[in-house]
């Protein structure tokens, strides 16, 4: 009996463990058969590119990291997303002929058999009358046209203005400037404008002065004068002319003398009057003061029209010449630009800052403008009056040694056409060759239109693929 149950107990124990060990072994070979089965679809699975991680617009044909050192994500071919409208059912292809396969990237290559790409991309198929040259004429589906913007304009007849942009200051005009002094010594006895900024009239009173040269040269007047009266006419009239002619030679008006002359009273003072209308600029007198011949005393300026000295860099003076328009803006007045005229370019050129000064006469009818104000000049050049052909900006496909715009020919054919431009400005083009006024161009999705209909190949004199053999 007991042989029986202690084989009995070891038969038991040896169904355990190997229940035990069945249990261990199909717990720890689950996750590896799953991951090898991960693995074989990861593998079947192909990757076209490698995304940045963030969503930034960057891409990698094969694994690198970004700046902070995360892994770029990989692009299954199966989910990569398309934004392409659905695809048309096969049947709707049937019966249209393929030309040739284009590389989907719009990459000027083709092929006339069906391939891929170094990223693995299929090369898409092109249809009769989806691309197709006719006498350098490219066509394409209207559903390609409206999916990409496509915008037209007519070149048109138009005056051309570029505007040229410079900063100035304000300046007195110097043709308007006045210097007030004697033509004899005297002693200033009283002074009328007395301060600097003060506005004078033309022949009003600036100071009161004795002067002993005059004195003496009125008197003589006066004794020639009463000798012509008592019957010496011959001599006294002769000292008399040559008395009038000596009070002009010193700066005494014609009024003056005419009424010293026929008061017949030598004044002791003289009322020294403004020889312009202006303000005073600079004031080098005072009361009592003992004065040369010849010393300034005042400078008065007329500021009803200043100058504005603009400095204009060297690349945009071919531009500018005098007559040309220009509106200037000061930066105490924002909201009142006022309209001006070049009237003179400086001879000589800023070494340091490569700029000439360009002069340009504004009126000042209100005295709102002073001297070193800063202002924004705006240069009208290029408006000569005669209109030119012209096409917007975006029209043009430059590709630095040719400029090439699309004729809209209509039922989605376009034809690329080589043009010679002029002049810019208004945000158009001058085209001296090429088109005449009407003919509708391409003025959007250009480069669109590019890629997508192999422009640079069609530029190239494309021919068609022969279908293979």
């Amino acid at each position: 009996m007991t042989q029986r149950f202690t084989i009995f107990a070891v038969t038991l124990a040896l169904s355990a463990s190997a229940a035990g060990g069945y249990l261990y072994w199909n717990r720890s070979a689950i996750p590896a058969a799953s991951a090898q089965i991960t693995a074989a679809t990861a593998a079947e699975r192909k990757i076209l590119y490698y995304r940045d991680p963030s969503g930034a617009p960057s891409w990698s044909a094969t694994p690198k990291n970004d700046a902070q050192g995360r892994a770029f994500v990989p692009v299954y071919d199966d989910a990569e997303p398309t934004f392409d409208p659905p695809a048309k059912p096969a049947v709707a292809q049937s019966g249209r002929k393929i030309l040739f396969y284009r590389n989907p990237m719009g990459l000027p290559d083709t092929s006339p058999v069906p391939k891929k790409d170094s990223m693995g991309m299929d090369y898409i198929p092109v249809y009769e009358g989806d691309a197709q040259e006719q006498g350098g004429t490219i066509k394409l589906s209207v559903e390609r046209i409206q999916r990409s913007g496509v915008r037209t304009e007519a070149a048109q007849s138009l005056v051309l203005t570029q505007p040229v942009r410079a900063v100035g200051a304000v300046a007195i005009d110097e043709r308007r400037l006045t210097v007030v002094s004697m033509r004899s010594d005297g002693y200033i006895e009283d002074l009328f404008a007395n301060t600097t900024g003060q506005h004078v009239q033309a022949g009003e009173a600036l100071f009161r002065v004795y002067s002993p040269e005059i004195q003496q040269v009125i008197s003589d007047m006066l004794v020639a004068k009463s000798w012509s009266q008592r019957g010496s006419a011959e001599t006294g009239a002769g000292k008399y002319d040559g008395a009038m002619q000596r009070l002009r030679n010193l700066g005494l008006s014609e009024s003056r003398i005419r009424e010293i002359r026929d008061g017949g009273v030598n004044p002791r003072t003289i009322d020294w009057p403004s020889p312009a209308s202006g303000t005073i600029i600079s004031k080098r007198i005072v009361n009592g003061q003992r004065i040369a011949a010849g010393d300034e005393l005042y400078r008065i300026a007329d500021l009803s029209q200043v100058w504005v000295i603009a400095d204009v860099a060297e690349g945009d003076l071919a531009d500018i010449k005098p007559g040309t328009r220009a509106t200037v803006t000061f930066r105490a007045y924002m909201g009142e630009p006022v309209e001006g005229v070049v009237t003179f370019i400086y001879p000589e050129m800023r070494a340091e800052t490569r700029t000439a000064r360009v002069r340009v006469e504004v009126p000042n009818p209100e005295g709102q403008l002073k001297t070193d104000m800063y202002a924004d000049v705006v240069f009208q050049v290029g408006g000569s009056g005669n209109a030119v052909i012209s096409v917007p900006s975006g029209a043009i496909i430059d590709s630095g040694t040719r400029q090439v715009v699309l004729v809209a020919k209509g039922d989605g054919r376009f034809e690329p056409r080589p043009v010679k431009l002029g002049r810019r400005g208004d945000g158009r083009v001058e085209i001296v060759e090429g088109l005449v006024a009407g003919e509708e161009v391409v003025t959007s999705a250009t480069f669109l239109i590019d890629a997508e209909s192999n422009l640079q190949t069609a530029l190239k004199a494309f021919i068609r693929p022969e279908p293979p053999k």
